[in-house]
């Protein structure tokens, strides 16, 4: 007996609807241009970092696929995206090395996916996802404005009352 379920998502909307984490592979494209030494990591390193640049781009695609497919079949947009991705999905199952030049060439093709992502997205879903707001972590002794918590034993997340 299998304790494992097989989802059937020919379209890809489970997927879609997940928000890219988008922060911090930015942050590692961005390192990863800046680099100047090719010797500076191991190529077992480059190779976990390529790892990491791929299963992203992956990801970037399929939002990019998601996105350009809410598009007309005329719309100049559409025929430069879909240019744009054959080129990545190319590119993407191209095996990597460890060297500091694929590395570079992969966090290349993440920034490239990233603005054609930007050109597609709606007005409304610009906004970054950084801008959600974090809530302390429960051993946080730091007090927030709130409102003043009543008799109860404050629970971890809310203030203790200091009265």
């Amino acid at each position: 007996m299998s304790t494992h379920h097989v989802l059937h998502d020919p379209e890809g909307l489970l997927t879609a609807k997940l928000p890219l984490d988008r922060g911090p592979y930015e942050l590692l494209v961005k390192a990863v241009l800046g680099w100047t030494d090719p010797f500076a990591l191991q190529p077992g390193d480059y190779e976990q970092i390529a790892l990491q640049l791929t299963g992203h781009g992956w990801a970037v695609v399929a939002e990019v696929r998601y996105r350009v497919d809410e598009l007309a079949h005329g719309d100049p947009t559409r025929a430069l995206t879909e240019v744009v991705l054959r080129e990545a999905n190319g590119r993407l199952k191209e095996p990597y090395s460890g060297t500091m030049a694929c590395v570079q060439n992969r966090a290349r093709l993440v920034r490239a996916l990233y603005e054609r992502l930007d050109r597609l997205a709606p007005a409304s879903a610009a906004e970054p996802a950084d801008s959600l707001p974090i809530l302390p972590h429960p051993t946080d002794t730091t007090v927030l404005p709130t409102h003043p918590v009543s008799a109860r034993q404050a629970g971890p997340y809310e203030p203790r009352s200091t009265q």
